[in-house]
């Protein structure tokens, strides 16, 4: 009898020890995943802002990312387009009046902005676009609704090679156009632009769309040649 029990306890231990170590290893494998999500926000947080633009019908929000150490900011164009006045708020909360030095119009929905900055600045790290697969994770950074340094989750759901956009299942809501979306490496793989809402934002429920990187660069690469011609 005696030997009976002690095996059972033998029995009970070793299953004892093997849930412990699936249990270790999904808490390992989830921490390791967190972690990852962690870093990138930790190191991508410094080079977005928050745009406010004064417009006609009131106030149009969105974000911002920072290109240049001298104050140069991408963002997309339908946020500021016909604003009378812009602010910027940077990751450290300081606001700065900022004033529009390129735009792409309608479908492009690309701009530059321009704050004369009194604090060092932190650039953000783009990425290659051509390289991006669906089904891969990406993150988003943003101001939904006005909700500074927002960060949200999903994959990349489709690449619209035709109208030029990267289709993400991420949070994309208004405030977030301008925004980074990022790769788990940090690196900017395409800018916010937009969400199709079959209920014209009455819900959250609607499908993001993103314009790539490399037409982001070569966008930014253009205006600064422009903007050098003219000094």
């Amino acid at each position: 009898m005696y030997n009976y029990i002690k095996t059972k306890i033998k029995i009970l231990f070793i299953f004892f020890l093997f849930f412990l170590n699936l249990t270790s290893y999904s808490f390992e494998y989830s921490s390791s995943e967190e972690k990852n999500y962690i870093e990138v926000y930790e190191k991508t947080i410094p080079s977005i802002v928050a745009v406010e633009a004064d417009i006609d019908r009131g106030t149009s929000g969105g974000t911002g990312c920072v290109i240049s150490k001298n104050g140069l900011i991408l963002t997309s164009s339908h946020v500021i387009e016909k604003a009378e006045n812009i602010t910027v708020t940077t990751n450290s909360g300081k606001k700065y009046s900022a004033k529009i030095l390129a735009i792409l119009k309608n479908k492009n929905d690309l701009a530059i902005i321009k704050i004369e900055p009194k604090e060092e600045l932190t650039l953000c790290k783009f990425g290659n676009s051509d390289n991006i697969k669906v089904g891969q994770r990406v993150l988003t950074i943003g101001c939904p609704f006005g909700f500074k340094d927002t960060l949200t989750t999903g994959i990349v759901s489709r690449i619209d090679h035709q109208r030029n956009k990267i289709q993400t299942d991420a949070a994309i809501n208004p405030g977030c156009s301008g925004g980074p979306l990022l790769n788990m490496q940090g690196e900017i793989i395409g800018i916010n632009q937009s969400i199709y809402n079959p209920d014209n934002n009455r819900s959250n429920i609607g499908i993001g769309f993103a314009l790539p990187s490399n037409y982001a660069v070569d966008f930014i690469n253009k205006a600064n040649k422009k903007l050098a011609s003219k000094k």
